[in-house]
């Protein structure tokens, strides 16, 4: 008698774990529908390779994360609690709930670029958030609809598995299938370590865009994002970044009524102690956290042209005007110098003229302080900033412009919001365009900058600090000490999103 409870328990264990195995195999096919979601967030490779790699690890991973998700649930379960009414209801509910995540990790990923986890709860969330008070009864009827058919689905599938198990079993197919997905998933493996001893970005790019995959590097940030040649690790591409002016002046050529009072930026090469004590007897009040490069053609690009800076481009773009500067009108918005200031690498820049917005280079601006005080809002900035550790670091900028003391603690500013700012205020609203921020009206996005090989990314005090080489630092923007930090992707991530294609606003 004994004998025969355990053979008959046995034979519902075996059969049980057969039904698991088929269940698995039906939601690896659901689960391939799902994860295309994922590849079609990202642009596809560009070598046969490439293309390889991306169709073993889509097969691959996702059978691997199906069959441990029958691992570590329903086998278990399988073994401890046998009666298959029970754990076919279990397993198909767990199932459900499964893929409910999993879709929602794929339609973050496709709306931030990143998945759903420790580092990206707070991006997730509020991404949850913006759906629901956008539309709260929408909202729950997708979810509701969506979590009903997903479970009567796994009901249907749990049912054809467990009557026609033996018929299955038959079948012959259960062999090549296993083959096909165990095979996938060691070739991409082999592939990838392939790829990246060779240095194939078009391969170590797609760490990351399955769920659970091998964890991005910076390396494999900066190849996502096609800041290093596919070919050559240690060349950017920053002539695809430099943003093209031309495109924007035609915006601009329409400007509307001004939106702010007559407002002056005065450039200084570099601010001495005495002229800040000078400006704050003045009543002008320093803008903490602004950094400024510390090689003037990079300053230059950042804050005339609103460009990234590039070796190779950089003295060509400085030798004529920006082309926003030649659509609009001159009593309306000049770049000039004061008497007795010159500045080499700008040959195009003329002696100051009246404007109602003004950007005056003048490295002693307190001898022709009468003639500013007649524009409302002030800034005083230095070009460059005097730290040598870092490209870009904090720069002296003063101001009565009462607006600019509005912005949050530890806010960080950079040559590159200086134009769109201006320009806003002008009435000549392309902010969408800009890479830099319009100040009064930022963006979500965290602060981006290039400088040679380094992408520079600012988060309210958080600095990250990324080379072409992989290396990256986390620093204090505040205080410019070392933070015990690992590197922040969605953090990262989101401030690359200001190279995109730019939409106008």
């Amino acid at each position: 008698m004994v004998l025969e409870n355990n053979l008959s328990l046995v034979k519902k264990v075996n059969r049980l774990l057969n039904w698991g195995h088929w269940f698995s195999f039906f939601n690896i096919l659901l689960a391939l529908t799902v994860t295309t979601v994922y590849w079609l967030a990202e642009p596809m490779p560009q070598t046969l390779v490439g293309v390889l790699y991306l169709i073993l690890n889509w097969l691959g991973h996702t059978a691997f994360l199906c069959f441990m998700f029958f691992i570590l649930t329903i086998f278990p379960v399988s073994l401890i609690f046998p009666y298959q009414r029970h754990v076919r209801g279990l397993a198909a509910t767990i199932a459900s709930l499964a893929f409910i995540v999993l879709i929602f990790d794929a339609y973050v990923y496709a709306s931030l670029g990143y998945h759903v986890g420790s580092a990206s709860y707070d991006q997730a969330i509020d991404l949850l958030r913006q759906q629901i008070v956008t539309n709260l009864r929408n909202f729950v009827l997708i979810v509701v609809s969506v979590g009903a058919v997903l479970l009567a689905v796994q009901l249907t599938l749990s049912n054809y598995c467990w009557k026609k198990v033996e018929r299955l079993k038959q079948s012959g197919i259960a062999k090549p299938l296993l083959w096909l997905f165990i095979g996938s998933f060691m070739l991409s493996h082999l592939l990838h370590i392939y790829a990246d001893a060779n240095f194939n970005y078009d391969v170590t790019k797609q760490d990351n865009v399955l769920p659970l995959s091998y964890p991005a590097t910076a390396k494999t940030l900066l190849a996502r994002h096609q800041l290093v040649d596919l070919t050559n690790r240690s060349q950017l591409q920053l002539d695809t970044l430099l943003l093209n002016d031309t495109a924007i002046a035609g915006q601009l050529a329409q400007c509307t009524k001004a939106v702010g009072p007559a407002t002056a930026l005065i450039v200084v090469e570099r601010l001495s102690e005495q002229q800040q004590q000078w400006l704050s007897a003045a009543n002008l009040k320093p803008l903490p956290q602004h950094f400024a490069p510390n090689n003037n053609e990079e300053a230059l690009l950042n804050l005339l042209y609103g460009k990234f800076y590039a070796d190779a481009t950089s003295a060509a773009v400085l030798s004529s005007s920006p082309a926003w500067l030649t659509q609009l009108s001159t009593d309306l918005v000049s770049v000039s110098a004061a008497a007795g200031t010159t500045n080499g690498q700008l040959p195009w820049l003329t002696e100051q003229a009246a404007a109602q917005f003004a950007i005056i280079f003048d490295n002693q601006p307190e001898q022709h302080w009468q003639q500013y005080k007649q524009y409302p809002q002030l800034v005083v900035l230095s070009l460059t900033s005097a730290h040598t550790k870092f490209s870009l670091a904090p720069a002296a900028v003063w101001s009565n412009w009462a607006a600019l003391r509005q912005l949050q603690p530890h806010q960080v500013t950079q040559h590159l919001d200086w134009l769109p700012t201006l320009l806003a205020q002008a009435g000549c609203a392309a902010n969408g365009q800009w890479l830099g921020d319009n100040l009064l009206q930022p963006k979500a996005l965290p602060k981006l900058n290039i400088s040679g090989d380094t992408v520079i990314s600012f988060k309210k005090d958080k600095m990250v600090l990324l080379h072409a080489d992989g290396s990256y630092g986390v620093w204090s923007a505040g205080t410019l000490l070392p933070l015990n930090d690992k590197l922040d992707l969605p953090m990262l991530i989101d401030a690359l999103k200001r190279i995109e294609q730019p939409k106008v606003e």
